[in-house]
């Protein structure tokens, strides 16, 4: 199967061509005729299947094309936004945005992304001067909706991102703001890499009679990535994390923790062993978390470590290895977490750090995705069996989301404010593969919410 047997137009099928990839994905191949068609679409996907090239090129074929099929030539300054693509972090809306001027690179269309983090009047007279494609974290398109910089009454296309995210950082209240101003006529777009009774209501409230495609089982892990669980005790994470990188000569590897506080101080840990690394999160500015990605991207920075939320959207080519220093008190953001690596058929390893605070975490992600994991104990770093489980201090911000169940009591901490892939598996959803800031994007009030 081909691109352009799917449909698309020339001018597409030669971008997409240009980038190298000739064969779409699963998650392409079942979208983007389902998003010509032009009804209304629900998707589960992973992050690292191909799903932003999944909407991206169908609503870019949409958009450049009359209802008969040809290129519409008009390049009128005066255009109204025709698109909205909604995502959770500012990191995932620039990797968005990016794909969608590669793949429009033949047609008149143009695009924009809104951010929050930089200042909001490049983004006034970017939106001022007519956009075709609007990419937009939520909170800063509220900025721009409360300051009527942004017309949004002609929007054909929504698109909802990794719509779980959305909801898990809060976001619900924004979204149902900005679709009391969109068309009530329209084409609505869900994604998201988990299906959880909140999508499903989501769904339920924003679709009309949707296709619906699943690529890959609810809450599932990529087959390809290999799983492991290290048991030990907490005060050895930090020394077993170290001799991991250096005995198996680990050269690009991202680690997650729980809370911003606690990756601080591992980067300095980690940087008193010799070993570079650069942590990104909410409290981290805009320009060093730009910083900290293009470096690990390019291969500089050996060591990425991430909260949650700051690595929302990552897309590395080929990532080969994703460390959980810290479970997360969230199950399924295991599932995105390791789905960093393990890439469009590229094999990837995700390795988790658990000690006796930890174990009812641990029951619960096997729950949600249904396996055992195997369990590897290193020499030298043996856990005390007879360790007692201490309070975890969990990040804020989750919203209320489900029932953490750490092992003892728990304690909620504030937290401030608050090589390549294989060519034929089809056009990634990210790239930013320069690792160049976002070019465009009333300062950051929420935090790590991605405004």
């Amino acid at each position: 199967m081909s691109f352009s047997s799917l449909g698309l137009s020339d001018a597409i099928v030669r971008a997409v061509t240009e980038h190298g990839y000739t064969v779409p994905t699963p998650i392409q191949s079942q979208a983007i005729p389902a998003v010509l068609a032009g009804g209304d679409l629900l998707a589960g996907a992973q992050t690292g299947t191909g799903k932003t090239a999944g909407f991206t090129l169908p609503v870019l074929h949409r958009l450049s094309t009359d209802a008969n099929g040809a290129a519409i030539t008009s390049n009128t300054s005066t255009r109204p936004i025709r698109a909205l693509i909604l995502a959770p972090t500012r990191e995932l809306a620039a990797q968005v945005e990016e794909s969608v001027r590669a793949y429009s690179k033949y047609t008149k269309l143009n695009s924009a992304v809104i951010f929050g983090g930089v200042g909001i009047n490049p983004q006034i007279k970017q939106l001022k001067h007519g956009v075709d494609i609007l990419v937009a974290t939520p909170g800063r398109l509220l900025d721009h909706m409360g300051q009527g910089t942004v017309d949004l009454s002609k929007v054909e296309i929504l698109i909802l991102d990794e719509a779980d995210r959305m909801l898990d950082m809060g976001f619900i209240r924004d979204i149902k703001k900005v679709l009391a101003v969109l068309p009530p006529k329209r084409q609505n777009l869900l994604f998201s890499a988990t299906f959880s009774e909140e999508i499903k209501a989501l769904a339920d409230g924003l679709l009309n009679k949707p296709a619906m495609i699943e690529v890959a089982r609810r809450n599932s892990t990529v087959e390809v990535i290999k799983q492991k669980i290290h048991p030990v005790d907490r005060d050895k994470k930090h020394p077993m994390l170290s001799y991991l990188i250096k005995s198996n000569n680990w050269t690009q590897v991202l680690v997650f923790t729980r809370t911003k506080h606690g990756a601080n101080k591992l980067v300095e840990q980690l940087g008193a062993d010799g070993i570079g690394a650069l942590a990104i999160h909410g409290n981290k500015s805009q320009s060093a978390r730009t910083r900290a990605l293009s470096e690990f991207k390019d291969g500089t920075l050996q060591v990425l470590v991430a909260t949650d939320i700051a690595a929302r959207g990552i897309d590395i080519d080929q990532l080969p290895h994703v460390v959980n220093y810290d479970l997360p008190n969230i199950p399924e953001d295991y599932v995105h977490r390791i789905g960093r690596t393990g890439r469009a058929g590229a094999k990837g390893e995700a390795v988790s750090l658990v000690c006796v605070d930890e174990h009812e975490m641990l029951k619960d992600i096997e729950k949600l995705i249904k396996q055992t994991l195997p369990r590897e104990v290193i020499a030298g770093f043996e856990p005390d069996l007879n360790a007692r489980a201490q309070p975890v201090q969990l990040r804020s911000g989750t919203g209320g989301h489900r029932n953490p169940r750490p092992a003892g009591q728990v304690v909620r901490v504030k937290t401030g404010g608050g090589g390549a892939k294989p060519r034929s598996a089809g056009p990634s959803g990210g790239g930013n593969r320069s690792g160049n800031a976002p070019r465009s994007a009333a300062n950051h009030r929420s935090g790590g919410r991605g405004r």
